[in-house]
């Protein structure tokens, strides 16, 4: 589909242009590498006949619904911009208050199990923030731990190490304990019908749904968790807005002390959690 025939400048795309204004300023800046203050300067400049050819297959992708992070190949978390692909989840600002809790639950020197890390925004994100925390990141799919490795590679410093584990969930876990583990695990019950709108459409859906009750994996996560938590270790887990009740409720059957849910920035119940008992 060509939506902006040649020739074209950098203004009549932006006047011309179906998508969003934001959206299109964010595509002309990955097509031409310019900032949003060259599109100003520059906005008379007609784009190349590759450019062009780029601008309109972004443009139609978009158009169809694919997210933009997936068509930039990157999103911003926590202040660090971390490579998406369609093998893993695009990370969400909701996500953010998990890691806040997680740095506020676990000491410097101390041990952090991430698991379903995905594209690794909660594991780097922490060991950015506290150098000397040791993280270790667990991953089902090979394809979601390789872009992993990536982003730690290009985000943390040479000295700033984190364990990377093909597992599902604890099961090629080293043996070992933790003081925290965390987790943003699928959660949303088969046949949603969000599972069939807006950008969940193009995510992975392993990562998305269990393809059940939307619990399946916090039970696994709960029940698994002893062997690998330290007594008076913290889990925390994101959950869907209306979760929060059936996972303390798993929690507590469990043991764990403490159980309580915290609040988004839209003040939605978003993570739970617990301390392990004795």
């Amino acid at each position: 589909m060509c939506i902006f025939p040649p020739p074209c400048s950098i203004a009549q795309v932006q006047a011309t242009s179906p998508l969003e204004p934001l959206e299109t300023r964010m595509l002309l800046c990955q097509v031409t590498g310019y900032s949003r203050v060259q599109l100003i300067t520059q906005s008379e400049q007609a784009l190349s006949d590759q450019q062009l050819a780029q601008l309109n297959q972004f443009a139609t992708q978009r158009l169809a619904g694919e997210p933009m992070a997936y068509l930039l190949g990157y999103r911003e978390f926590f202040g660090l911009k971390f490579k998406v692909t369609p093998d893993v989840l695009i990370p969400r600002p909701d996500t953010e208050l998990l890691v806040e809790l997680a740095l506020e639950c676990t000491a410097s020197g101390k041990q952090l199990l991430d698991l379903g890390t995905g594209s690794g925004a909660i594991a780097i994100s922490i060991a950015a923030q506290d150098k000397k925390i040791e993280v270790s990141a667990a991953d089902i799919s090979a394809a979601a731990l390789d872009i992993a490795r990536f982003n730690a590679t290009q985000l943390l410093d040479a000295n700033t190490k984190i364990q990377f584990h093909l597992s599902d969930w604890y099961s090629a876990i080293p043996a070992q304990k933790f003081h925290t583990i965390v987790s943003n695990p699928p959660y949303i019950v088969k046949d949603d019908i969000h599972l069939s709108q807006g950008d969940l459409r193009f995510e992975p859906i392993n990562a998305l749904t269990d393809h059940s009750d939307g619990l399946t994996a916090y039970r696994r996560i709960i029940d698994g968790a002893h062997p690998y938590l330290y007594s008076n270790g913290w889990l925390l887990m994101e959950h869907g807005y209306d979760q929060n009740e059936a996972v303390q409720g798993l929690l507590k059957t469990a043991g764990f002390m403490e159980v309580q849910s915290w609040p988004d920035l839209a003040g939605i119940l978003r993570v739970s959690g617990g301390r392990l008992g004795d």
